[in-house]
């Protein structure tokens, strides 16, 4: 089968399209076919070796954690999936990962994919969505008339994330450039903040918010200023810049370290299947273009989420 792997930590010349012997599944665990993979930000770092001390990579490494495809092939003391099974995973970050034709993933990361819609595309869900999903669901608790901040909602992690609190009945004002504000509006935020325009605490002075998540990449005191707009008891977020130790105020802060779990990702696919939680998706690629999205990821021109398929 064709793979995309890195013998070695580099820049992206060391991601090679190549042969590779097809996995096997062992106990717990299936073989899947890979219809689609998607690219993540924190691909760049792990291929880079930034990451290596917390996320120890068996070389050559297979990247990329979302996984949309069929079962091929079903290990010893799996029950409840059989081939031809169409299923989404989010592998974990320092397994072998879904940049092939085949992936072994273990079973209990399943969940069923999406009925509707391509299944390639169902690979734009796993690891954003589960990240949103865990900040603002299981971390946050988010509930009906609360007001929520989204800073940095313009990327595939803050599209889920205002779908998400939207739909938990929340007041939503998401951050974002102008290219992502229609995007943003149609997932029904209420208030989108163009801060290329007009600075976030400028835009929103004398407010607080209940909960506040930041998924952009913020100095020191931005954070704190971040922080300084949640109302008294409410909840401060990150999943990208540290939060402060201490926030006063009675301010909850967490760091959000998203993870594999099937069973929230089988409770977003049946948001999908419900029509209350659309999948974005900018653009789809060959495999074999991988090294150059990691290119115009670190450029900065990506305009989304990209799927990539073998």
């Amino acid at each position: 089968m064709k793979a995309v792997r890195f013998h070695s930590y580099g820049d992206s010349s060391v991601l090679v399209h190549e042969d590779v012997d097809r996995p096997q599944a062992g106990p717990g665990e299936v073989v899947v076919r890979v219809a689609g993979t998607s690219f993540n930000p924190v691909d760049v770092g792990l291929r880079a070796g930034a990451l290596q001390e917390v996320f120890p990579l068996e070389l050559p490494h297979v990247p990329n954690v979302d996984l949309a495809g069929t079962v091929a092939e079903v290990g010893a003391d799996v029950t409840g999936w059989a081939v031809g099974a169409a299923v989404v995973a989010y592998i974990p970050i320092a397994a072998s990962g879904a940049a092939a034709e085949f992936a072994v993933v273990p079973a209990e990361l399943l969940a069923a994919a999406p009925s509707t819609g391509s299944l390639a595309d169902a690979a734009a869900l796993p690891a954003t969505g589960l990240t949103a999903w865990q900040a603002l669901v299981e971390h946050a608790g988010v509930a009906p008339g609360q007001h929520v901040l989204i800073n940095g909602a313009g990327g595939a992690v803050g599209g889920y994330a205002v779908q998400l609190a939207k739909g938990a009945g929340a007041v939503v004002t998401a951050t974002g450039s102008a290219r992502s504000a229609e995007r943003l509006r149609s997932h029904k935020a209420d208030r989108v903040v163009d801060y290329t325009a007009t600075p976030l605490v400028e835009a929103v002075a004398g407010e607080r918010f209940d909960v506040v998540l930041n998924l952009a990449p913020t100095s020191p005191e931005e954070t704190a200023a971040l922080a300084e707009l949640v109302a008294d008891g409410g909840v401060f977020l990150s999943a990208t810049s540290p939060v402060p130790q201490d926030a006063g105020r009675g301010v909850r802060t967490v760091q959000v370290y998203s993870r594999s779990d099937a069973a929230q990702l089988a409770e977003l696919v049946a948001r999908v299947n419900a029509g209350e939680l659309t999948i974005d998706v900018a653009e789809r690629r060959p495999l074999a273009d991988l090294a150059a999205v990691h290119d115009e990821a670190a450029a900065g021109r990506l305009r989304g989420k990209v799927v990539l398929t073998p």
